[in-house]
C-alpha cells in the first residue's frame, strides 16, 4: 500500500507542471497545518512544505526555466468555468519573483517560533501557507480572473495575521489596511471590466488580451491603465496612498512584516511593469515623466520621514517606501537598463528589508521596546547583531558589493543614458537628479540608527541581553548571504529577465501617443 501510495505520488508530479506544484503543495501544507492536533508538527509541515516549494523553484531556476524564452514557459491551463481557465506560467519577470517568494517563506516560518506559539499556531501557520499561495498565484497567473482572485485572495490572510498577532493597535492597523487593499481591488476590477468589455470578452487569457489592446482608443488605454495603476501605487505603496503601510508594519508581528515588505510590495511593483509594459507601452510612454516625478517625491519625502522616526520600526516602514520610489523612476526610463534595475531592485530589497525588519524584531523581543532613545550601546551584549544589522544598512543604502548597489546604480544608468527630448528639458533626469538626494539621506538615517542602537553607553537594564541564536542566524545568513552573493554577481538574477526585458523595451520603443 506504501508502494501504491509513492506511485500515485509520482503520477500526479509527472502528470503536473512544477508551477501547479508549488500552488498545490502551499495548499495541501496549510490543510493539513490547521487540523493537525500537535501544534509543534504544524510547525513542521509547515517549514517542511516551505523547504519544497524553495526546492521546486530551485530545480526550476537551475534546470527548467529557460531565461532567453521571452514566451510563457512551464505552462498548465485547465479549464475552469465559461471562458475562465485555471492558467498559469511563468516568464523572466514572474519567476524573479516566484524565486523570491520561495526564499522568503522557510525564512518567515523559522523566524515565526516566537511569535506563534503564542497564540493559534496552527491557524497562524496555515495563514502564512494561504498567503504565500495567493502571491504565488499573482505572480503566475495568466488568466485575468485568476489574477484578480489570487490578488484579493491575499487580503484576506495579511488581514487576520495583523488582527490576531499584532501588537496593541492592531485592529486600528488591520482595519486600515482592509479599507486600503479593498480600494485598490475595486480599482483593479473595474479596470478589468473595462478592459474585457473593450477587447470583447472574447478571451481572459492575459497573453491573448495584451495583444488586443493596441487597437483601442488612445483614451480607453490612458483610463484602463490609470484604474490599473490606482490599485497598484496603493500596493507599492506610493505617496499619497502610503499611510497603511507604517500602521502595518508597527502593528504586525516581525515575521509578517518581513513578508509585508520581502514580497507583497513587490505585487504593485509587479502590477505597474507588467500591464505597463505587456497591455499599455505608449501610455507607459506618455506617463514616464510623471512617473519618474512620483518616484523621485517617493524616494525624498520617505527617506526624510524615516530620519526623523523615533520608532525603530518606522525607520524601516518607511525606508521600504523611498526604495520603491527607485521603481517608478526605473520604469520611467523606457529602456532596459532601468526597467533591468527596477525589478533587480524589487529582488534585492525583498532580502535586505526582511533582514531589517527580523533584526528590529529580535531587539524587540528582547528590550520590549522599539523606542531608539530606550536603546543604545548594545553593540556590547549583542555583538553578532550588530555586525549583521551594519551589514544589513550598508546594503540599504546601497554600498557597492552589496545588491543594493546593483538595483539602484542600473535605474540611474538607465534613467541618464536614455534619451533626452528634443527641447533638452527632461523630467525624467531631472527626477532622478533629485531622487539621487535620497541615497544621502538613506545613509544618513541608517548610519544615525546604528550610532542611537548600538554605540555609546548601554543602560544596565540591557547588560543580560542574549545575542542571535542558532535560528536567527541562519535566517539573517540566507539574506544577507545572497545579498552579497547578488551584489558580487547580480547576472544570478538579472539573466533571469533580461532577455524579457530588452523584448518589451524595444516594443514599447515603436508606441507614440500624440
Amino acid at each position: 500500500m506504501q508502494y501504491s501510495a509513492k506511485l500515485l505520488m509520482m503520477e500526479f508530479i509527472y502528470s503536473h507542471s512544477l508551477s501547479t506544484i508549488l500552488i498545490l503543495l502551499s495548499l495541501a501544507a496549510a490543510s493539513i497545518a490547521i487540523f493537525e492536533m500537535k501544534e509543534d508538527r504544524a510547525r513542521h509541515i509547515s517549514l517542511g512544505a516551505s523547504i519544497l516549494v524553495l526546492l521546486i523553484t530551485l530545480k526550476q531556476y537551475f534546470g527548467l526555466f529557460n531565461p532567453e524564452n521571452t514566451n510563457p514557459q512551464l505552462a498548465e491551463s485547465y479549464h475552469w468555468l465559461g471562458p475562465i481557465n485555471f492558467s498559469i506560467a511563468v516568464d523572466g519577470l514572474s519567476f524573479s519573483m516566484v524565486l523570491l517568494t520561495a526564499i522568503l517563506l522557510p525564512c518567515v516560518i523559522i523566524a515565526s517560533k516566537p511569535i506563534a506559539q503564542k497564540r493559534q499556531p496552527r491557524l497562524y501557520y496555515s495563514l502564512i501557507l494561504i498567503l504565500s499561495l495567493a502571491v504565488m498565484g499573482v505572480f503566475m497567473a495568466k488568466d485575468m480572473f485568476l489574477f484578480f482572485l489570487s490578488w484579493e485572495l491575499e487580503l484576506i490572510p495579511m488581514y487576520f495575521l495583523i488582527a490576531i498577532w499584532g501588537s496593541k493597535n492592531r485592529n486600528y492597523a488591520s482595519m486600515k489596511f482592509l479599507l486600503y487593499t479593498f480600494a485598490a481591488g475595486i480599482a483593479l476590477l473595474l479596470g478589468l471590466f473595462w478592459l474585457l468589455t473593450a477587447t470583447g470578452f472574447s478571451s481572459f487569457d492575459m497573453v491573448e488580451i495584451s495583444k488586443l489592446t493596441s487597437t483601442l482608443s488612445d483614451g480607453t488605454q490612458m483610463g484602463i491603465f490609470l484604474l490599473f495603476a490606482t490599485c497598484f501605487l496603493i500596493k507599492l505603496p506610493s505617496i499619497p496612498f502610503h499611510t497603511w503601510l507604517p500602521d502595518a508594519h508597527v502593528e504586525a508581528p516581525t515575521p509578517v512584516s518581513m513578508l509585508l515588505a520581502g514580497i507583497l510590495l513587490k505585487m504593485g511593483c509587479y502590477g505597474l511593469i507588467r500591464f505597463g509594459l505587456d497591455f499599455f507601452p505608449a501610455v507607459i510612454i506618455k506617463l514616464a515623466p510623471a512617473l519618474a516625478i512620483l518616484g523621485a517625491v517617493n524616494i525624498i519625502y520617505a527617506a526624510y520621514t524615516a530620519l526623523i522616526q523615533t520608532d525603530l520600526k518606522k525607520v524601516i516602514a518607511y525606508s521600504s517606501i523611498s526604495h520603491m520610489g527607485f521603481i517608478l523612476l526605473g520604469l520611467a526610463s523606457l529602456n532596459t537598463a532601468g526597467y533591468s534595475g527596477a525589478v533587480f531592485q524589487m529582488f534585492s530589497h525583498g532580502l535586505i528589508s526582511a533582514a531589517l525588519f527580523m533584526i528590529v524584531g529580535m531587539l524587540y523581543e528582547r528590550t520590549h521596546t522599539r523606542e531608539i532613545e530606550e536603546l543604545g550601546g548594545l553593540a556590547k551584549v549583542m555583538p553578532t547583531t550588530f555586525y549583521l544589522f551594519v551589514l544589513a544598512a550598508m546594503a540599504n543604502l546601497a554600498l557597492p558589493g552589496l545588491s543594493g548597489f546593483v538595483g539602484e546604480s542600473l535605474i540611474f544608468y538607465g534613467v541618464f543614458s536614455a534619451d533626452s527630448p528634443a527641447s533638452g528639458f527632461d523630467p525624467v533626469k531631472i527626477s532622478a537628479a533629485v531622487a539621487a538626494l535620497g541615497v544621502i539621506l538613506t545613509a544618513a538615517y541608517m548610519l544615525w540608527v546604528n550610532q542611537r542602537v548600538f554605540y555609546g553607553e548601554i543602560k544596565d537594564k540591557w547588560l543580560k541581553l542574549t545575542d542571535a541564536r542558532g535560528s536567527e542566524l541562519t535566517v539573517l545568513g540566507v539574506l544577507l548571504g545572497l545579498s552579497i552573493v547578488y551584489g558580487l554577481f547580480p547576472s544570478f538574477i538579472n539573466n533571469i529577465y533580461e532577455a524579457q526585458l530588452d523584448t518589451l523595451a524595444y516594443f514599447s520603443s515603436k508606441f507614440v501617443i500624440s
